[in-house]
């Protein structure tokens, strides 16, 4: 099948699925396909009034919910591109983002929110206008997406791919007409990914306010789930239910869980095998940029354990050393990406400039090393690496020790200054139902970890560290901490 427009898929789906098939899934909402195309052409024409054009961008900050939905094909279907937020972003930082994008409609603010900029708030009505079928072009990226980036400041990353779609094309091993649940907040990258392709692909696609363990597997069994999309605190969050809960659920028609975004202790992956099957584990590295990737499915990594995987076909990836020269396999290093279509060819920033070497590679900041297979092996962020007493410390290895003990539910391993060793190993331990013993966990930590890598120092909350798209803000934690 060829390309068709983004903006005509539902129109698409609903010819040959049926008008009355359920498209998406919202707690105890649900809309058609019939539905998502009519409301979605009455919402564009609404913001073409409101003085959308073809390729503008559209700030969409909404929460979860169908919502985010229709207003996304409704910018799709004014020739623009979606540009989604968290819909509780404070306005600060929301007003920086703004002032990059220079969009021509804000969509879930109060009307005067953003002097200069067109807005509706939630909830926004456009039933006055005709369900009829609009005609544009579709918009030159399909999305443009937000990323804090390394220096604190919001960027842009704008997609190079185009606002259409080959809905037969084999793409994250997503089924076709099938079932597809993603419980991840949508102005992330991974979980709009996720739910948009599901729908391109003809998919019900069921979302949720929020990330909820026993939710996840109950609607698993309810939308009889084919695919699913996790981030590593999910799963773990998951993980620590009882397994008489656990177990309650048929998830048998689950045949493809992808987890991603964050380093997935290893632990913890093998008792998802050993649980749901090798088979339904997949993994993907990547970043929002798309210079390139990794995949690795189950099987897989039972003989690469700890890897993501091989580059993908379309990309190559070299280890680097700090002089920019080319690291040989085993050596830790940074990750350098190239496409084969050459720099700048997957996307832009607006805001920022890519940390780039000779030859247009590319890095995200992340280290790692290759086997002798040609595997990738993770090892952490350049950015949160710390140096204590001239070794180096990576956060990801101390914090997968730390929440392999029981009741840990997340960890954050920061370096936090020390006169003598120039920094000091802190964790911050998440353990919800509190009543850890320090000394049994630094026991637990001595087992696992060389000395200089065991904190020196712990502090215990019950508050989650990871937001729902697992993401750590480990710089913000050490600031908060250095200035308290």
């Amino acid at each position: 099948m060829s390309e068709i427009p983004i903006a005509r898929l539902p129109a698409h789906w609903a010819e040959i699925l049926g008008g009355e098939a359920i498209a998406l899934v919202h707690d105890d909402e649900h809309l058609t396909w019939a539905e998502l195309d009519a409301a979605s052409n009455r919402l564009a024409r609404a913001y073409r009034r409101l003085g959308v054009r073809e390729n503008d961008y559209v700030t969409i900050a909404l929460p979860n919910g169908i919502e985010f939905f229709i207003a996304s094909f409704a910018v799709w279907k004014a020739g623009a591109t979606p540009q989604p937020v968290s819909a509780k972003l404070p306005k600060f930082e929301r007003d920086q983002i703004i002032d990059l994008a220079q969009p021509s409609l804000v969509v879930g603010v109060g009307q005067d929110e953003h002097p200069g900029f067109a807005c509706v708030a939630g909830g926004f009505s456009a039933d006055a206008e005709s369900s009829e079928p609009l005609t544009a072009t579709p918009a030159a990226s399909f999305k443009a997406m937000t990323s804090g980036g390394s220096t604190g400041r919001p960027k842009l990353i704008v997609s190079a791919t185009p606002a259409v779609w080959s809905p037969d094309q084999d793409f994250l091993q997503m089924p076709m007409g099938g079932s597809v649940l993603v419980p991840g907040p949508l102005y992330h990258n991974g979980p709009f990914m996720w739910a948009m392709i599901a729908l391109f692909k003809g998919n019900r696609v069921t979302i949720t306010t929020r990330f909820d363990a026993e939710s996840t597997l109950r609607l698993i069994e309810e939308q009889q789930v084919e695919l699913l999309y996790l981030v590593p605190t999910m799963m773990q969050r998951i993980w620590n239910l009882p397994e008489a809960v656990r177990r309650r659920y048929a998830l048998g028609s689950l045949k493809v869980l992808w987890h991603l975004a964050a380093p997935c202790p290893p632990w913890l992956k093998e008792a998802f095998m050993d649980w749901l099957g090798a088979d339904v584990i997949w993994e993907l590295y990547g970043g929002t940029e798309g210079q390139g990737g990794t995949v690795i499915t189950g099987p897989e990594w039972l003989e690469h354990r700890g890897s993501v995987g091989k580059p993908n076909p379309g990309c190559r990836m070299k280890i680097v050393n700090e002089a920019g020269e080319e690291l040989p396999t085993g050596e830790i290093g940074e990750i350098f990406i190239l496409p084969d279509t050459g720099q700048g060819s997957t996307y832009h920033y607006i805001g920022a400039d890519p940390k780039a070497i000779e030859g247009g590679w590319e890095s995200l900041g992340d280290l790692g090393y290759m086997d002798e297979d040609g595997y990738l092996y993770l090892t952490d962020r350049q950015t949160d690496m710390i140096l204590s007493g001239g070794a180096n410390i990576y956060p990801a290895e101390v914090e997968g020790a730390v929440e392999s003990f029981p009741g840990v539910r997340s960890c954050a391993v920061i370096g936090l200054p020390d006169a003598d060793m120039g920094n000091m190993v802190h964790a911050i331990v998440d353990a919800p139902n509190g009543g850890i013993d320090e000394e049994a966990l630094l026991a637990h930590l001595a087992e696992r970890l060389v000395r200089y890598k065991i904190p020196r120092s712990v502090e215990f909350t019950n508050q989650p560290l990871r937001d729902d798209a697992g993401k750590l803000r480990r710089k913000q934690l050490r600031a908060e901490r250095i200035g308290g």
